[in-house]
């Protein structure tokens, strides 16, 4: 296979993240396939630092190597904080009796978690507050994602005061910078990092909120021009939900979807004008999108099982992430680097004004 370049626009979706743990795994044995660039979100922070640590640490087949052992012990770390364990964690930040204690193992994490978190919030757990992603990141067998080797690294975040995005880059692609990143309101205490351009401390939320996951920063013209998205959240559910779980989990995948909605319309527009050959003398780039999903699965789920990463699901997770990819491999190879593989006017259709 002659030898190709992508960048890779990775999602964020909690314990569906392990999804694209699977897309990594299988792409990363394809010597011929090389990652100039990485846009990740939440999860897809997550996943796009263990690549990036482990390529930037050697080169050729060992750095691919390292990079898939980073994910599989990043992906085995957060399976630890699952099922009973993450209750037990819960339990030591949440103020709940002794005598509750039993009588939440016995019903789903996911829903007894889901509802604390509308009570309390995550400055209520005191001074013995911890974000539990924050070791994950530092034990990875290669931990060091802020260089200016391997591929490009963009992670985003939200930032809480002003609600823009904020896209780390290179030294600024901190551990701090991943845990804004994936940090869920609910759940964690905003990380605050300081800003060069405003001079003072800020305060950043899950980038999802923002851009999931930012794509503008891969339209850089050294970048090539492929862009590969790596869903996590389902573009199409059919169905109007009715109960307050699928009202809720539907409003969660649609917010999460809008910012990269609004990017892939600006991109279509883009292509019109370049199809209509309105561009002349103008330094404007014309990305090749592709995308690698499986929405018969993520229709399956619900959003609260983001919530609980289990080894089941993970496992599950990986599995199909790595199906999807080999399916894309087999389908659009020989397109990368050539086509778009996605129709994005028949993607947008519908989504335009009425009236």
């Amino acid at each position: 296979m002659q030898e190709k370049s992508i960048n890779l626009a990775l999602q964020g979706g909690g314990a569906h993240g392990a999804f694209a743990w699977g897309v990594l795994d299988r792409l990363l044995q394809e010597d011929w396939l090389t990652i100039a660039a990485i846009s990740g979100t939440s999860a897809g922070a997550l996943n796009g630092a263990a690549v990036k640590a482990g390529l930037s640490r050697h080169s050729g087949p060992e750095g691919r190597r390292a990079a898939r052992r980073n994910l599989d012990c990043l992906w085995s770390e957060v399976g630890q904080l699952s099922d009973n364990r993450l209750v037990r964690w819960m339990h030591s930040l949440m103020p709940l009796p002794r005598s509750m204690h039993r009588l939440t193992e016995m019903f789903s994490p996911a829903a007894w978690l889901d509802g604390l978190s509308r009570i309390f919030s995550p400055y209520d757990y005191g001074p013995f507050y911890v974000n539990p992603l924050g070791p994950v990141l530092r034990e990875l067998p290669y931990p060091n994602f802020a260089n200016d080797r391997g591929p490009e690294l963009f992670v985003t975040a939200t930032n809480v005061r002003s609600g823009r995005i904020r896209v780390f880059t290179r030294h600024a692609v901190t551990i701090e910078a991943v845990l804004a990143s994936a940090c869920l309101p609910t759940l964690f205490r905003a990380v605050e990092i300081h800003d060069p351009e405003t001079g003072q401390l800020e305060a950043f939320w899950d980038g999802g909120f923002t851009g999931n996951p930012a794509l503008f920063p891969l339209y850089r013209k050294d970048l090539p021009r492929d862009i590969v998205i790596v869903n996590i959240n389902p573009l199409m559910r059919d169905g109007v939900p009715r109960s307050p779980v699928e009202i809720s989990d539907r409003v969660n995948e649609v917010s999460f979807n809008s910012a990269l909605m609004s990017e892939l319309r600006a991109i279509n527009f883009v292509k019109r004008l370049h199809a209509e050959e309105r561009l002349h003398n103008r330094a404007m780039k014309n990305p090749l999108i592709h995308m690698i999903l499986d929405d018969t699965l993520m229709n399956d789920l619900n959003a609260r099982s983001k919530m609980m990463p289990a080894p089941g699901l993970l496992a599950r997770m990986k599995e199909a992430g790595q199906a999807s990819a080999d399916l894309f491999l087999t389908d659009h190879a020989d397109a990368l680097n050539a086509q778009d593989t996605v129709d994005l006017s028949e993607l947008l259709r519908g989504s335009g004004i009425v009236g």
